[in-house]
């Protein structure tokens, strides 16, 4: 039987957490799942873990499945993230950090690992084409999703942190390398 609904919780995003050890939401975001029929609706709650905007897990797709994003409400960040090779997980070959707010629509090609960052005060609302589509914990999704390769390196390779009120960058030292950048604006700290 698909499960629709499934919550991303602050036990299990300590996995990918900048300060790991920081109180945070009992539940980061929900996840309705509708498939490619009915889409699917992503809604994160607002705040911090620590300095740290509350944030979606992030994942890789593992084929070349691309994915849209749209936004319904609110505002965050999206981070985007291309490794080198598909099989070692602390050399990006791109990382790109997306503004973003109600209305715009940010496309997740092939292969691009992605996550959803929430900056605004209230919540981040998403919509996404995602054929997540199963039995069990439709969060996880193996088939079309690595999550892995994220959780062996604590999360991306910059953390969204709020520094003087605003979103700023930091490294996320785990990282060997990142070959090319685009920060969209936002200082790194």
């Amino acid at each position: 039987m698909f499960e629709s609904y499934a919550a991303r919780t602050h036990e299990k995003m300590r996995e990918v957490l900048m300060a790991p050890d920081a109180t945070g939401p009992a539940v980061h975001y929900h996840m309705i799942r509708g498939g490619s029929e009915k889409r699917n609706i992503t809604i994160w709650e607002s705040g911090t873990v620590g300095s740290e905007y509350i944030k979606a897990y992030g994942h890789y797709h593992v084929d070349d499945m691309d994915e849209t994003y749209w936004v319904l409400a609110g505002e965050g960040i999206i981070l985007q993230q291309k490794l080198a090779d598909p099989a070692v997980p602390d050399v990006v070959e791109e990382f790109k950090a997306i503004k973003v707010k109600a209305g715009d629509t940010v496309y997740m090609p092939p292969y691009v690992g992605h996550l959803a960052v929430n900056i605004g005060k209230t919540w981040l609302v998403t919509a996404d084409d995602s054929p997540v589509e199963g039995a069990g914990d439709s969060a996880s999704m193996p088939i079309h999703a690595n999550y892995d390769m994220v959780k062996k390196m604590r999360g991306f390779a910059y953390y969204v942190v709020e520094k003087d009120g605003q979103p700023a960058l930091v490294p996320n030292k785990l990282y060997k390398e990142v070959r090319k950048t685009d920060f969209g604006g936002l200082p790194v700290a």
